[in-house]
């Protein structure tokens, strides 16, 4: 500045004419280039929307998978701020989906207009000495369009009434109370499946309060008689019925066993159990648990990484990951819209394939 001053206010004034010559002459040399309006207001540059933001990956491993995953399928983030949400179930009289939130002792509801609401709050209500888990876990609808409900804290599948008031479905075995009851699923005939690990109790397999020496996988029939099918599974947790419900799939989510189980299954009961995939060298976050079957025969699995679909062959065809921990499915609208319940966050993915939502 001070050589400026020393030159006269001619030269000051010179020079910065040429400054500007150069600057004007530069912007419409790039705009020229650019192919941009070097008018065009600030404002309308500044509304270009920005690109929504990528979530989770979908890893695909086997071609088949394109079949059930679209090219531009993509991973959506609906709700968060739960502590642990868990057994998605699709309501299509109320066009909704009802979710358990494990560690928050509340029963969710989402729905595409207003978004996340409590719908039963709390869902345990007690002492809870004694007690790891209080609060509903898996969730599925009967035949009528009720909840069926999974409680820990209760040690209870229960039933939700159209007057408000819970009944219960089924709540001991032989005259011992269940353990904690964590998922369930019905077949067309209106039995119903479910598992039974003590994920509910303090001390889990050691709670003194366990009635039972086993963590059962069960049978209720419709007429309310109660048959164990296996009792050697270690943590049995999700449970899923094939389309022609010939096998039942059980997760094992037991930390030093993670595997998926396959049994027959025929009026007699449960046989020929069997390892369908094992996970147990896999180190991301997860265990084997919640799943859903397309149409198809394809499990949608909760597992380490995100949600393993596996053909009925036992083949690995992809991981859709939600970037969370995430612990059961469901599917939902038209039965080819996959939510997934992953810690704190629910999320959903449109795909191709299709699967059966429970209910009327």
């Amino acid at each position: 500045m001070e050589g400026l001053v020393q030159n006269g206010p001619n030269r000051v004034g010179i020079d910065m004419t040429r400054t500007t010559l150069v600057v004007v002459i530069a912007a419409a040399f790039v705009a020229a280039c650019s192919g941009s309006d070097p008018a065009a207001p600030a404002e309308e540059l500044a509304a270009a929307p920005d690109p929504e933001p990528v979530i989770g990956e979908i890893v695909r491993i086997d071609a088949r998978v394109d079949a059930l995953i679209p090219s531009d399928a993509r991973i959506e983030k609906l709700a968060e701020g739960f502590n642990f949400i868990e057994g998605p179930v699709w309501d299509r009289g109320q066009a909704r989906l009802l979710f358990s939130d494990v560690r928050g002792n509340e029963i969710y509801q989402w729905t595409e207009a207003d978004g996340a609401s409590t719908f039963i709050d709390p869902v345990f209500e007690g002492d809870q000495t004694g007690l790891r888990s209080i609060s509903s876990n898996g969730l599925t609808l009967d035949t009528e369009g009720r909840l069926i409900i999974c409680e820990h804290g209760n040690r209870r599948i229960s039933r939700l009434d159209p007057d408000g008031s819970r009944s219960v479905v089924v709540e001991a075995f032989e005259g011992g109370q269940l353990n904690s009851p964590n998922d369930a699923v019905y077949a067309s005939d209106g039995s119903l499946y479910f598992t039974d690990p003590p994920y509910g109790l303090e001390g889990l397999a050691e709670s003194p309060m366990r009635e039972h020496d086993f963590n059962g996988i069960y049978r209720l029939s419709p007429g309310g008689e109660l048959e164990l099918l296996v009792r050697d599974q270690s943590f049995p947790n999700g449970i899923a019925l094939s389309p022609d419900e010939q096998t039942l799939y059980v997760a094992n989510s037991d930390a030093a066993n993670k595997v998926w189980m396959t049994y027959d299954i025929d009026e007699e009961g449960a046989s020929n159990g069997r390892v369908f995939y094992d996970v147990n060298d896999q180190m991301e976050p997860g265990a084997a648990d919640g799943m859903k079957v397309d149409l198809a025969g394809n499990l949608f699995a909760t597992g380490p990484g995100g949600v393993w679909i596996i053909a009925p062959d036992g083949t690995h065809l992809g991981t859709i990951k939600t970037g969370e921990i995430t612990a059961n499915v469901g599917w939902g609208e038209d039965g080819r819209t996959l939510y997934m319940t992953a810690s704190t966050s629910l999320y959903r993915i449109r795909l191709n394939t299709e699967g059966h939502i429970p209910g009327p």
